[in-house]
C-alpha cells in the first residue's frame, strides 16, 4: 500500500492484491459491479476505476454509482508518509448517511483494513434494506 497526504487529503492506494483481497471481504463486486477498487480518498471514499475506465471517488457508505465524482491521480504522485496514520482508516462508529456527528469525537475510531471492509459489507446491506424497505 502507498499512502499519505496529496495536499490536504490522505490517500492510500492499494496494490492489486490488496484490492482483491479488500474487495472480497467487502464484498465489492456486488456494491459496484464493473468497477475496479483501487484506495481511499480522506478515509470516508472509495478511488475506482469505472466500467468507462475513468478514475472517480465515491462514499464508502453508501456505495453508490450516482454519487461517483471524477478524480485524478496526479502524474508522479508524491504522497506525504504520515505516520499516525498508517495502515488506519478513519470510522465513523455511526455512519454520517445514517445520522452520525461528523464533530462528534465519540462517533470516531481508527480501523484495520479488513476490520474496515467487514463494516462497509455490513452498513452498505443496511443501506440497502432502510431503502428496500420505504
Amino acid at each position: 500500500m502507498t499512502e499519505g497526504w496529496l495536499g490536504d487529503e490522505y490517500l492510500m492506494l492499494l496494490s492489486e492484491d490488496e484490492s482483491a483481497s479488500y474487495s472480497a471481504r467487502c464484498e465489492f463486486e456486488s456494491l459496484l459491479p464493473g468497477y475496479t477498487l483501487i484506495g481511499f480518498r480522506s478515509w470516508d471514499d472509495f478511488i475506482v476505476i469505472g466500467k468507462d475506465g475513468g478514475i472517480y471517488s465515491l462514499p464508502t457508505i453508501p456505495a453508490l454509482e450516482s454519487d461517483r465524482v471524477g478524480f485524478s491521480l496526479p502524474s508522479g504522485l508524491a504522497l506525504r508518509l504520515d505516520t499516525r496514520f498508517v495502515g488506519k482508516i478513519k470510522w465513523y462508529v455511526k455512519p454520517l448517511c445514517f445520522g452520525g456527528e461528523v464533530d462528534d469525537k465519540r462517533n470516531v475510531t481508527w480501523l484495520q483494513l479488513d476490520e474496515h471492509a467487514q463494516l462497509v459489507a455490513w452498513w452498505n446491506e443496511q443501506y440497502r434494506n432502510a431503502v428496500a424497505g420505504q
